[in-house]
């Protein structure tokens, strides 16, 4: 396990490709220049060990010694002590629709953006409840068991995509059937599944199934995420809009939030139903429900001694910047040998 102190430090990565650019700036008009001066030839003679080759190692050791520099400066650290320590709360799954109409834009920036922005405010806001993570679109997909590291549940939620599922449609049984598993009966603890969908259900077992998950103590609460008018499923590629999704009969797919389905499965697992426009109402409202639940005891493993780690790339920036100072940029006599470029020539 690890951590980045200062994260604002990798900014300074931003100088290497300022300095890339001011490279080749800087030879082009070195050759514009020299080839003002004299030909390719008569050059050659009058500076007969210049070597791009080593100008070029330079700018690459410099840019080394820049990125170990930004590293240290964000000052990495690494959990070197486990321990087992005793924890109150209560065990949440999200369960993430990540079918093609999440792709609608009718909430910035897309409804499944949009999702993930809520989970994460939630999880933020958490302060010491295990948390797990399901996709689902046609067929429902485990995606992180539950857990206290929520460093992990977010890099697993920033990962999900709309293409991770090759099987389509928005099967909210099945996710509420995966979530089942999630929860370990020996511990008594208050079982919370957080679905987030457009709710566009193309199964009519959702209630049943979300009934059967509530006489085993878990309940559910739903967050719808789009706009009831709805609005078209975008197509694109490398970020470009190509088209909209077509039915049949050639006419654009509107898909629409369907408050009315999350609304019936939240009723018959003794939850409620969110509106997920407003990220704060959404945090406000997941934080007054956890806040009135018992909070059962349960263990958790966890780093509890961090180490600082930006010595080691603070002595390599150092190393670097020190072979850039002594590197020069004409050629070496084993360098002639080699011949890198035909140089020689």
């Amino acid at each position: 396990m690890f951590q980045l102190e200062e994260k604002i430090w990798f900014w300074v990565l931003m100088v290497i490709p300022v300095i890339i650019v001011l490279f080749i700036v800087l030879q082009i008009w070195k050759y514009k220049a020299q080839k003002r001066f004299a030909n390719k030839t008569l050059l050659k003679r009058l500076s007969p060990n210049q070597s791009l080759f080593k100008s070029v190692l330079k700018l690459i050791v410099l840019c080394l010694a820049f990125a170990c520099l930004s590293i240290a400066l964000v000052n990495p650290k690494i959990g070197t002590k486990l321990e087992t320590v005793k924890r109150e709360g209560v065990d949440i799954v999200f369960a993430v629709d990540v079918s093609k109409s999440m792709l609608a834009e009718d909430i910035a920036p897309n409804r499944l953006e949009k999702s993930k922005q809520l989970v994460t405010q939630i999880i933020n806001n958490l302060a010491s409840d295990r948390v797990g993570i399901i996709a689902y679109a046609g067929k429902a997909f485990p995606q992180l068991p539950i857990t206290t590291d929520y460093a992990s549940a977010k890099m697993f939620l920033q990962n999900m995509n709309t293409d991770m599922l090759s099987s389509q449609g928005t099967a909210i049984s099945e996710a509420i059937e995966l979530a089942k598993t999630y929860f370990d009966n020996e511990e008594q603890t208050n079982r919370v599944l957080i679905i987030i969908s457009d709710g566009e259900d193309h199964t009519d077992a959702a209630a049943s199934v979300a009934e059967e998950a509530s006489n085993e103590g878990i309940r559910i609460f739903t967050i719808g995420v789009g706009d009831v008018k709805g609005g078209p499923i975008p197509i694109k590629r490398n970020g470009i809009l190509l088209n909209y999704k077509k039915d049949n009969n050639g006419e654009t797919v509107i898909t629409k939030l369907n408050e009315e389905t999350l609304k019936g499965i939240a009723e018959e697992a003794n939850g409620s139903y969110i509106n997920g426009s407003n990220t704060n109402e959404v945090v406000d409202a997941i934080r007054d429900i956890l806040n009135k639940m018992d909070k059962t005891e349960f263990e958790a493993k966890e780093f509890a001694d961090f180490k600082d780690q930006f010595q080691w790339f603070l002595a390599f920036a150092i190393f670097f910047l020190f072979l850039d100072i002594f590197f020069l940029e004409r050629k070496t006599g084993w360098l002639k040998r080699l011949n890198l470029f035909n140089e020689n020539f």
